[in-house]
């Protein structure tokens, strides 16, 4: 367990008007606290809310009113075997003059990318952020080690200083935006003597007996930046300062967007832990934590046993699944949802429900403050018709409920449409979550019939209380001309190698299912083109738009937007722009529809009278198509009153 840690997430669920800590907020660190980590972080508790603020409910610690209710969050903490602690970070130059309305303080004068975004999108001139005097650097040197004293103050025993993601530590050792010419400025170790002041200023006023963990971009992942070799030179002036040193990477900012603090579906799991490997194989006396997609306590085992990092920090991992460390010690790996990476962090916000595709409990605290479902009143006997992500998510509910379940699947396999989307390389998380839908299925103790088809006559004769349809949908194949020739099909199916296709592809159909096809055939060494009716399509609300769109341009692979398909020839597909009318044929050998899908709620609802008719839901792609969040949600919202 004390290998394992919550990375600090941001402050969006935290703090109340004043930038104190809240019940809302104690409750919300619970759920990680229970699940079984020995560190939970808060991320972005700013040292002065005055000048350094970059999101809504910081918590603040630069006022002794802090303190107090902070000690709750502590004692819970505590009362779990977890230990409590927060990030103290100063934003620098990401702080808006229009938060605190003055410009920005940083290690020099300048106006960097961000900010030249941010004054075109609000339309005013760039505003370029103040060099700190000296004695500023001293009044904020101490700012630090006031927010520290608080800490302890609190009765937490350890705090992280946030020296990563181009942060105001970050900017004044930064070749690219440190410019000074005194002793703050010019080598790596003037670059490092802020960083290194504010850690002995906290340890003195904090002492000895007080853990100090320092975050740090181990590569800021661009050009000019910091890179990994001149971070490993600055680790050797703080190293002898800190308790725990924190490998993290990137830059917080408008230009990559974090795409290093929150990788993507198409990024490699664990893909930055190699930085931490490379700090502890540098400095082997130093305790390293680790953090980046890193998903369950399985992967945290392997890379502390190859010796690549000491402490494994999750933050999405436990998003998905507050248990999973609880879950992995007492065996119960079967039940571990893993995160799928997709865009929690784009949808999170004080006014928003649904945050994680996978876990419906996560934000509802308040309404579920075990991270469960009460038991029913009165046990049922139910039925689930499907098992793909909504029907096996409905039995999960329900058998928290303590009903009598049986899964009804006519195939001979749990997963459903997830089978379509896994053959890309990099949708591991897809195949992860087919994997704990499969393992859970197998496990839970619910009646699974696998190649039993549901059929009317055998739900009437089963008597059941309950019955929830989740049946599907089936693909969408636009009815044009063309639309039966024998070089004509699905585009997972393809995908799946279950037809076979020629080497030039036009796929019909722009979307993520569209574009992750065209780039898997690419990857094969097809030529592929795409043709999309819609004139945008917003890829970005994946979470790995930039990425797709990358691949797009790295394979070649050419995408029409706003072309209405008419017919498929014997040569190809004719289509035409829907804009100028004109008229083309794309050349192809093989044509792969991608256009959607269509609900089967018609099949759903000849269930309808084969239990009490309010007791008859119908969830997942049968009520609408959609994803797997959608899916798990509907699954959700069905059996919680069951």
């Amino acid at each position: 367990k004390n290998r394992l840690a919550q990375a600090p997430p941001g402050c969006f669920f935290s703090a109340d008007e004043n930038g104190f800590c809240t019940d809302q907020f104690v409750s919300y660190f619970r759920q990680y606290a229970r699940g079984g980590v020995a560190i939970n972080t808060v991320g972005n508790c700013t040292i002065d809310i005055n000048e350094s603020s970059d999101e809504d409910g910081q918590l603040r610690l630069d006022d002794p009113g802090c303190v107090q209710p902070l000690k709750y969050f502590a004692e819970m903490c505590e009362s779990y075997g977890s230990h409590g602690s927060l990030e103290l970070t100063h934003n620098g130059k990401d702080t808006t003059f229009e938060r605190v309305g003055h410009a920005p303080y940083s290690c020099s004068s300048f106006i960097d990318e961000t900010e030249r975004i941010r004054a075109k999108r609000l339309g005013r001139e760039p505003i370029p952020t103040i060099e700190m005097s000296k004695e500023k650097i001293r009044e904020t040197v101490e700012k630090y080690a006031t927010a520290a004293m608080y800490c302890k103050q609190a009765g937490m025993k350890m705090c992280m200083i946030h020296g990563a993601h181009g942060n105001l530590i970050a900017q004044f050792a930064s070749p690219l935006y440190n410019k000074r010419t005194d002793e703050y400025g010019g080598s790596i170790e003037n670059r490092a003597r802020f960083a290194c002041e504010i850690l002995d200023a906290v340890r003195a006023r904090v002492g000895e007996n007080f853990v100090i963990e320092y975050r740090i971009s181990g590569d800021e992942m661009r050009e000019g930046h910091m890179r990994l070799p001149e971070t490993l030179e600055f680790i050797k002036y703080i190293k002898d300062k800190v308790d725990i040193l924190h490998v993290s990477a990137g830059l917080h900012d408008f230009v990559d967007h974090m795409r290093w603090l929150l990788q993507n579906y198409t990024m490699d799991q664990a893909c930055i832990s190699y930085l931490a490997a490379e700090v502890k194989k540098a400095y082997p006396e130093l305790m390293v934590a680790t953090v980046g997609s890193i998903k369950s306590a399985a992967m945290a085992e392997e890379i502390i046993a190859a010796g690549r990092a000491d402490i494994v920090a999750f933050n999405r991992g436990l998003h998905a699944d507050f248990e999973m460390p609880r879950k992995y010690a007492e065996g119960r790996e079967w039940e571990h949802m893993p995160c799928l990476r997709c865009r929690c962090f784009r949808m999170a916000s004080p006014h928003t429900s649904k945050l994680c595709s996978v876990n419906p409990m996560w934000g509802r605290y308040k309404e579920y403050p075990e991270a469960r479902l009460p038991s029913a009143p009165r046990k049922k006997k139910v039925a689930v018709i499907g098992g793909g992500p909504a029907g096996v998510e409905a039995v999960k509910w329900l058998l928290q409920r303590g009903h009598d379940v049986t899964l009804y699947e006519k195939s001979g396999r749990i997963g459903g449409r997830v089978w379509d989307g896994i053959a890309l390389p990099f949708k591991k998380d897809l195949r992860d979550y087919l994997t704990y839908m499969q393992s859970f299925a197998e496990n839970c103790g619910a009646r699974v019939l696998l190649n039993t088809e549901a059929t009317k006559e055998l739900l009437k004769n089963e008597k059941y209380d309950a019955i929830i349809a989740a049946v599907g949908a089936d693909p969408y194949i636009p009815d044009i001309p063309g639309a039966d020739k024998p070089f004509v099909c699905w585009a997972p199916d393809a995908e799946k190698a279950e037809v076979e296709c020629g080497q030039n592809l036009v796929i019909i159909g722009g979307s993520t299912v569209g574009t992750e096809v065209a780039i898997n055939m690419a990857m094969q060494g097809k030529k592929v083109t795409i043709l999309e009716m819609a004139k945008d399509v917003n890829l970005m609300d994946t979470g790995a738009g930039g990425p797709l769109l990358e691949m797009l341009e790295q394979y070649g692979i050419q995408r029409f937007l706003g072309w209405k398909s008419l017919e498929i020839t014997e040569s190809g597909v004719i289509a035409q722009n829907i804009d100028t009318g004109e008229k083309r044929e794309f050349k192809a050998d093989s044509v792969l529809f991608a256009a959607g899908m269509r609900s089967r709620r018609k099949a759903a609802l000849e269930f309808y009278d084969c239990c009490p008719a309010t007791s008859f839901y119908i969830i997942g792609d049968c009520a609408e198509v959609g994803e797997i969040r959608g899916a798990v949600w509907t699954a959700f919202e069905a059996a919680r009153y069951i």
